[in-house]
């Protein structure tokens, strides 16, 4: 039996920028802005900070490391609604 918390998108996207903001490798404008569950696994998104041409930057690297970060920290705490 899961000893995770139900708790709704919205809520768990609160904790998840609050995360995020007090995170040493916060960044200006780092914000996760939507999330679903694959298979047990909390799944972060939000702006990627592509280039003009569509080309990962210096941020998108540090935002897609964030996001990992939010789903190994949230994953085993918490279940979507």
């Amino acid at each position: 039996m899961s000893q995770k918390k139900s708790i709704s998108s919205t809520d768990l996207l609160m904790i998840a920028n609050q995360l995020i903001q007090d995170h040493d490798a916060y960044q200006e404008g780092m914000r996760a802005t939507s999330v679903e569950e694959r298979d047990g696994v909390l799944v972060f998104k939000g702006e990627y900070f592509l280039d003009s041409n569509g080309l990962p930057t210096e941020k998108t690297t540090a935002v897609f490391n964030m996001f990992k970060y939010l789903a190994h920290q949230l994953s085993p705490e918490f279940t979507l609604e």
